[in-house]
Protein backbone atom coordinates (compact mmCIF):
# COMPACT_ATOMS: atom_id res chain seq x y z
CA UNK A 1 0.00 0.00 0.00
CA UNK A 2 1.18 3.50 -0.87
CA UNK A 3 0.27 6.29 1.56
CA UNK A 4 1.03 9.99 1.21
CA UNK A 5 1.44 11.40 4.70
CA UNK A 6 1.33 15.18 4.94
CA UNK A 7 2.63 16.61 8.24
CA UNK A 8 1.08 20.03 8.75
CA UNK A 9 1.44 22.34 11.72
CA UNK A 10 0.10 25.83 12.22
CA UNK A 11 3.14 27.22 14.02
CA UNK A 12 6.12 28.45 12.02
CA UNK A 13 8.91 30.64 13.33
CA UNK A 14 9.16 32.62 10.10
CA UNK A 15 5.55 32.50 8.83
CA UNK A 16 2.89 31.37 11.35
CA UNK A 17 -0.28 30.04 9.75
CA UNK A 18 1.31 29.81 6.33
CA UNK A 19 -0.56 26.63 5.36
CA UNK A 20 -3.89 28.44 5.70
CA UNK A 21 -2.85 31.52 3.74
CA UNK A 22 -4.71 31.89 0.44
CA UNK A 23 -2.93 31.04 -2.80
CA UNK A 24 -5.00 31.37 -5.96
CA UNK A 25 -8.20 31.50 -3.91
CA UNK A 26 -7.60 28.50 -1.64
CA UNK A 27 -5.32 27.68 1.30
CA UNK A 28 -1.79 26.51 0.53
CA UNK A 29 -2.46 23.16 2.21
CA UNK A 30 -5.33 22.34 -0.16
CA UNK A 31 -3.00 22.58 -3.15
CA UNK A 32 -0.78 19.91 -1.62
CA UNK A 33 -3.65 17.62 -0.66
CA UNK A 34 -5.28 17.89 -4.10
CA UNK A 35 -2.02 17.00 -5.84
CA UNK A 36 -1.59 13.96 -3.60
CA UNK A 37 -5.17 12.86 -4.27
CA UNK A 38 -4.49 13.05 -8.02
CA UNK A 39 -1.56 10.63 -7.68
CA UNK A 40 -1.71 6.83 -7.65
CA UNK A 41 -1.40 6.69 -3.84
CA UNK A 42 -3.90 4.41 -2.11
CA UNK A 43 -4.46 6.83 0.76
CA UNK A 44 -3.73 10.44 1.60
CA UNK A 45 -3.53 11.21 5.31
CA UNK A 46 -2.94 14.69 6.66
CA UNK A 47 -1.39 14.77 10.11
CA UNK A 48 -1.74 17.90 12.24
CA UNK A 49 -2.01 19.22 15.78
CA UNK A 50 -4.29 22.13 14.85
CA UNK A 51 -8.05 21.99 14.32
CA UNK A 52 -7.93 24.93 11.89
CA UNK A 53 -5.79 22.93 9.48
CA UNK A 54 -8.00 19.88 9.98
CA UNK A 55 -11.08 21.89 9.08
CA UNK A 56 -9.41 23.30 5.98
CA UNK A 57 -9.03 19.86 4.35
CA UNK A 58 -11.39 17.48 6.18
CA UNK A 59 -13.71 17.44 3.15
CA UNK A 60 -10.84 16.20 0.97
CA UNK A 61 -8.89 13.56 2.87
CA UNK A 62 -8.43 11.65 6.09
CA UNK A 63 -7.02 13.77 8.93
CA UNK A 64 -5.30 12.45 12.05
CA UNK A 65 -4.51 14.58 15.08
CA UNK A 66 -1.26 14.45 17.04
CA UNK A 67 0.09 16.01 20.25
CA UNK A 68 1.54 19.50 19.90
CA UNK A 69 4.93 18.67 21.43
CA UNK A 70 6.28 16.38 18.70
CA UNK A 71 9.56 17.89 17.45
CA UNK A 72 9.31 17.27 13.69
CA UNK A 73 7.08 16.26 10.82
CA UNK A 74 8.79 12.88 10.77
CA UNK A 75 7.84 12.30 14.41
CA UNK A 76 4.31 13.46 13.64
CA UNK A 77 3.96 10.89 10.87
CA UNK A 78 5.48 8.11 12.96
CA UNK A 79 3.01 8.83 15.76
CA UNK A 80 -0.07 9.06 13.54
CA UNK A 81 0.57 6.22 11.08
CA UNK A 82 1.94 3.56 13.44
CA UNK A 83 -1.18 1.39 13.06
CA UNK A 84 -0.61 0.79 9.33
CA UNK A 85 0.99 -2.44 8.03
CA UNK A 86 4.78 -2.36 8.52
CA UNK A 87 5.49 -2.75 4.77
CA UNK A 88 3.35 0.26 3.79
CA UNK A 89 5.27 2.72 1.63
CA UNK A 90 4.90 6.12 3.27
CA UNK A 91 5.69 9.39 1.53
CA UNK A 92 6.57 12.31 3.78
CA UNK A 93 5.24 15.26 1.75
CA UNK A 94 5.52 18.69 3.36
CA UNK A 95 2.34 20.70 3.57
CA UNK A 96 4.02 23.85 2.23
CA UNK A 97 4.82 22.46 -1.27
CA UNK A 98 1.83 23.81 -3.26
CA UNK A 99 3.27 23.08 -6.71
CA UNK A 100 4.12 19.42 -6.20
CA UNK A 101 2.89 17.37 -9.15
CA UNK A 102 1.08 14.01 -9.03
CA UNK A 103 3.58 12.58 -11.52
CA UNK A 104 6.45 13.48 -9.19
CA UNK A 105 4.71 11.64 -6.36
CA UNK A 106 4.16 8.60 -8.57
CA UNK A 107 7.75 8.62 -9.86
CA UNK A 108 9.22 8.66 -6.35
CA UNK A 109 6.94 5.84 -5.22
CA UNK A 110 8.07 3.78 -8.24
CA UNK A 111 11.71 4.63 -7.50
CA UNK A 112 11.25 3.38 -3.93
CA UNK A 113 9.88 0.08 -5.16
CA UNK A 114 13.39 -1.29 -5.63
CA UNK A 115 13.78 -1.81 -1.91
CA UNK A 116 17.57 -1.34 -2.02
CA UNK A 117 17.77 1.56 0.45
CA UNK A 118 16.24 2.67 3.74
CA UNK A 119 15.04 6.07 2.50
CA UNK A 120 14.32 7.49 -0.96
CA UNK A 121 14.31 11.17 -1.88
CA UNK A 122 14.74 13.70 -4.71
CA UNK A 123 17.33 16.14 -6.02
CA UNK A 124 17.69 18.35 -9.08
CA UNK A 125 20.75 19.80 -10.86
CA UNK A 126 21.48 23.48 -10.26
CA UNK A 127 24.25 26.03 -10.33
CA UNK A 128 22.95 27.61 -7.11
CA UNK A 129 25.46 26.46 -4.54
CA UNK A 130 26.05 29.40 -2.21
CA UNK A 131 22.57 29.73 -0.72
CA UNK A 132 22.60 27.89 2.64
CA UNK A 133 18.84 27.41 2.41
CA UNK A 134 19.37 25.24 -0.67
CA UNK A 135 20.68 21.94 0.66
CA UNK A 136 23.26 20.20 -1.51
CA UNK A 137 23.80 16.44 -1.78
CA UNK A 138 26.70 14.37 -3.15
CA UNK A 139 26.06 10.84 -4.44
CA UNK A 140 28.11 7.71 -4.96
CA UNK A 141 28.12 5.78 -8.25
CA UNK A 142 24.91 3.97 -7.32
CA UNK A 143 22.91 7.08 -6.49
CA UNK A 144 23.30 6.68 -2.73
CA UNK A 145 23.79 9.90 -0.76
CA UNK A 146 27.28 10.38 0.64
CA UNK A 147 26.52 13.65 2.40
CA UNK A 148 24.04 16.54 2.59
CA UNK A 149 25.22 20.05 3.39
CA UNK A 150 24.23 23.69 3.38
CA UNK A 151 27.72 24.42 2.05
CA UNK A 152 28.52 24.21 -1.69
CA UNK A 153 29.58 20.59 -2.22
CA UNK A 154 31.44 19.29 -4.13
CA UNK A 155 33.86 22.21 -3.87
CA UNK A 156 34.73 24.19 -6.98
CA UNK A 157 32.48 22.46 -9.51
CA UNK A 158 29.80 25.09 -10.05
CA UNK A 159 27.32 22.26 -10.61
CA UNK A 160 25.35 20.95 -7.66
CA UNK A 161 22.51 18.62 -6.79
CA UNK A 162 19.91 20.45 -4.73
CA UNK A 163 17.94 18.29 -2.35
CA UNK A 164 14.14 18.37 -2.47
CA UNK A 165 12.77 17.39 0.94
CA UNK A 166 10.27 14.70 -0.03
CA UNK A 167 10.93 11.22 1.38
CA UNK A 168 9.61 7.69 0.94
CA UNK A 169 10.23 4.83 3.35
CA UNK A 170 8.46 1.76 4.62
CA UNK A 171 6.47 2.36 7.78
CA UNK A 172 8.88 0.03 9.56
CA UNK A 173 11.83 2.25 8.62
CA UNK A 174 9.90 5.42 9.45
CA UNK A 175 9.26 4.11 12.96
CA UNK A 176 12.89 3.00 13.33
CA UNK A 177 14.16 6.36 12.13
CA UNK A 178 11.99 8.27 14.58
CA UNK A 179 13.71 6.37 17.42
CA UNK A 180 17.30 7.05 16.31
CA UNK A 181 19.27 9.50 18.40
CA UNK A 182 20.06 12.86 16.75
CA UNK A 183 23.65 13.07 15.55
CA UNK A 184 26.30 15.80 15.93
CA UNK A 185 26.26 16.30 12.15
CA UNK A 186 22.51 16.81 12.21
CA UNK A 187 22.82 19.46 14.91
CA UNK A 188 25.64 21.26 13.09
CA UNK A 189 23.96 21.41 9.68
CA UNK A 190 20.38 21.44 11.02
CA UNK A 191 19.49 18.63 8.59
CA UNK A 192 17.48 15.70 9.89
CA UNK A 193 18.54 13.36 7.06
CA UNK A 194 22.12 13.40 8.38
CA UNK A 195 20.86 11.36 11.33
CA UNK A 196 20.20 8.49 8.91
CA UNK A 197 23.65 8.72 7.32
CA UNK A 198 25.33 8.95 10.73
CA UNK A 199 23.69 5.67 11.75
CA UNK A 200 24.72 3.90 8.53
CA UNK A 201 21.45 4.08 6.65
CA UNK A 202 21.28 4.24 2.85
CA UNK A 203 19.44 7.18 1.30
CA UNK A 204 18.90 6.72 -2.43
CA UNK A 205 18.36 9.86 -4.49
CA UNK A 206 16.28 10.18 -7.64
CA UNK A 207 17.58 13.00 -9.83
CA UNK A 208 14.79 14.83 -11.65
CA UNK A 209 13.93 18.26 -13.02
CA UNK A 210 11.41 18.96 -10.24
CA UNK A 211 12.83 21.84 -8.22
CA UNK A 212 10.26 22.01 -5.44
CA UNK A 213 8.83 25.20 -3.98
CA UNK A 214 8.33 25.56 -0.25
CA UNK A 215 6.38 28.43 1.30
CA UNK A 216 8.62 29.56 4.16
CA UNK A 217 8.08 33.33 4.19
CA UNK A 218 5.51 35.91 3.05
CA UNK A 219 7.87 36.67 0.17
CA UNK A 220 7.66 33.03 -0.95
CA UNK A 221 3.87 33.29 -0.99
CA UNK A 222 3.99 36.43 -3.13
CA UNK A 223 6.39 34.69 -5.52
CA UNK A 224 4.06 31.70 -5.68
CA UNK A 225 1.19 34.00 -6.68
CA UNK A 226 3.39 35.45 -9.42
CA UNK A 227 4.30 31.99 -10.69
CA UNK A 228 0.69 30.90 -10.58
CA UNK A 229 -0.76 33.86 -12.43
CA UNK A 230 2.27 35.33 -14.22
CA UNK A 231 3.16 34.73 -17.85
CA UNK A 232 5.79 32.12 -16.92
CA UNK A 233 3.26 29.91 -15.14
CA UNK A 234 4.56 26.95 -13.16
CA UNK A 235 6.03 24.92 -16.02
CA UNK A 236 9.51 24.86 -14.51
CA UNK A 237 8.37 23.66 -11.08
Amino acid sequence: MKVVGIPARYGSSRFPGKLLRPLGGKPVIRWVVEAALSSSADRVILVTDDVRIREAVSDLCEVRMTPTDLPSGTDRLAYALRDLPSDTLVMNLQGDEPFVKPEVIDALFSFAGGGDAHIYTLAHPSGEGNNPNRVKVVLDGGGIALYFSRSPIPYGTGEYLIHVGIYVYTLENLLRFSKLKPSPLERTERLEQLRALYHGWKIKVMVSDYEGFGIDTPEDLRRAETLLFGSAGTDRL
